[in-house]
């Protein structure tokens, strides 16, 4: 995997196809790769050249002590978006999820040039309480160095992250608690990092009146994370932004609704003409 040196560490990045230039940016905590399982085939099948990276944090950092963690501000992981994008010969079209919508958002803001159009997955100007609470519940089992039982935290990441359409059915259930059982473990530090950034985010819905490149905000409909209400606020800010909600479809919606999400995706990223049955407020 090809690194770029940023801000005194190397960003981890890949990338496939041909074409228009498309950025990848994940979540608090999660690898790129998470994005090659269905976002990338799809977007490499429509023609365009896709990258993904490790965000800072999930990157190699400088070594911390055991009971600290890299230090990094929502300026820092924006500006890690913006040099990647330099390299790699933009602007680029960029699509986010969760902490990784905020970043674009705030590079389309602050970095137009590097911007053609902006998908926000899980899109907030600011975060509600129940997030707050939860993000700081997070923090403090890395900072008490508490580690949840494995298949505990695989039910609460299940219940937290996924649709109860998903959860429902007992074998897609089963699947995926084997799944977040393998991947649970102690928080390591760069999730811990990333953490702190979204604790000290603060409200930007009137700062994103500003945006002037093309938004499509994508919300989930049984999103417990970042729920509906709070994507839509930011489609209502930005001038002239589109608004979808997936059915069905919980904070992982972009894995649970693959189909649903790419086809919004590839039909924004292609400026297709009409209104899709999923949108909501033009």
């Amino acid at each position: 995997m090809p690194v770029l040196p940023v801000g005194g560490l190397e960003l981890r990045y890949d990338v496939a196809g041909d074409g228009d230039l498309v950025v990848l940016v994940m979540g608090t905590g999660a690898k790129g790769n998470v994005w090659t399982l269905h976002q990338v085939p799809a977007l490499v099948g429509a023609g365009y050249r896709v990258a993904t990276f490790d965000a800072r944090g999930i990157s190699p950092m400088p070594r911390q002590a055991d009971t600290d963690f890299p230090r990094m501000t929502i300026d820092d992981l924006v500006d890690d978006v913006a040099q990647l994008i330099e390299h790699l010969g933009g602007p680029a079209h960029v699509v986010g999820t969760s902490l990784g919508a905020r970043v674009v958002q705030e590079l389309a803001l602050s970095r137009p040039e590097l911007v053609r159009r902006v998908v926000a997955m899980a899109a907030h100007g600011r975060l509600g309480e129940v997030n707050r609470r939860l993000t700081a519940g997070e923090r403090q089992l890395f900072d008490t160095s508490v580690a949840l039982p494995a298949e505990y935290k695989a039910a609460l990441d299940a219940i937290v992250n996924l649709s109860p359409a998903t959860l429902n059915d007992p074998a897609k259930a089963r699947d995926w608690l084997d799944v977040l059982a393998y991947s649970a473990g102690p928080m390591d530090s760069g999730k811990r990092g990333q953490l702190e950034v979204s604790a000290q985010l603060e409200n930007r819905l009137a700062a994103y009146e500003a945006i002037a490149r093309p938004l499509l905000v994508l919300g989930f409909a049984d999103d417990r994370l970042i729920p509906p209400y709070l994507c839509r606020e930011v489609a209502d800010a930005v001038p002239g932004a589109q608004y979808a909600e997936i059915p069905d479809a919980g904070h992982f919606g972009y894995l649970e609704q693959p189909q649903k999400v790419n086809q919004l995706i590839l039909d924004f990223l292609a400026e297709r003409p009409g209104r899709h049955p999923l949108e909501g407020n033009p």
